[in-house]
């Protein structure tokens, strides 16, 4: 890593995202954005991939978080799909980290969108391709505010849901995830050296869906955070 204290910037460097972090005026610094493939057992079986299997990880860019009422429509898709998901945010990080110990790296949980551009995503997968132009667009991991976990704890097992103008497209719960929180975390580490300021968006369950433009999207996990969101509506090409 370059001392930057010690450089000059060719040009100011952008700003560092931020999540807001609910009953605070503080924002959530964002290092890095890790999600999690296929980590609900019957999300699996509609994308037709083994019902246990060892964690499938990709990332998004960390400026992918966006908390605005409105996203702009990515374009260059026919086929955008929701995904809603628990996301875990980390206060500490580290190296081969212990599944029992995992949970003490977490600063709190919020409720997150992996919206993907599918049909960039399936076309990337049959050549064997990165998945970047179909997970990785701007504004693609819209977030509500972080609910720390000092104030109310670890969701075990909580409803997790998304509605598209009103109508239920999703439903689940998160303890019936494949991996865990403390198994991911653990797993993730085995990769990466986790670092305060991860977000871990931790898998999505059954019923992901298209989208399109003027969509409202509402979901939640029950005891942690909602959020809402509208697409713009305009040219989708």
């Amino acid at each position: 890593m370059i001392d930057s204290d010690s450089k000059s910037w060719v040009f100011p460097p952008p700003a560092t995202p931020g999540v807001p972090v609910r009953g605070s005026p503080l924002l959530f610094p964002v290092h890095r954005l890790y999600c999690v493939g296929q980590n609900y057992r019957e999300h699996a079986a509609e994308m037709g991939a083994p019902e246990r299997q060892p964690p499938v990880f990709f990332a998004k860019p960390a400026d992918a978080v966006c908390t605005a009422a409105t996203l702009a429509w990515p374009g260059m898709t026919d086929k955008l799909h929701h995904e809603v998901e628990l996301v875990v945010a980390l206060a500490a990080g580290g190296r081969n980290v212990p599944a029992a110990n995992a949970l003490s790296l977490v600063f709190g949980y919020a409720v997150g969108v992996d919206l993907t551009r599918r049909d960039l995503q399936e076309a990337a997968k049959r050549s064997g391709s990165p998945w970047t132009t179909g997970k990785g667009f701007d504004c693609s991991a819209p977030i509500s505010a972080i609910a720390r976990v000092a104030d109310g704890g670890h969701p075990d097992d909580a409803a997790i849901s998304l509605s598209v103008n009103g109508e239920i497209r999703q439903q689940g719960r998160t303890g019936h995830m494949t991996w865990r929180v403390p198994e991911v975390i653990a797993e993730l580490s085995r990769y990466f050296e986790l670092r305060p300021g991860d977000l871990i968006f931790t898998g999505t369950p059954a019923g992901v869906g298209p989208l399109r433009p003027g969509d409202r999207v509402d979901c939640r996990v029950d005891g942690v955070a909602s959020l809402s969101f509208r697409l713009e509506t305009g040219d989708s090409e």
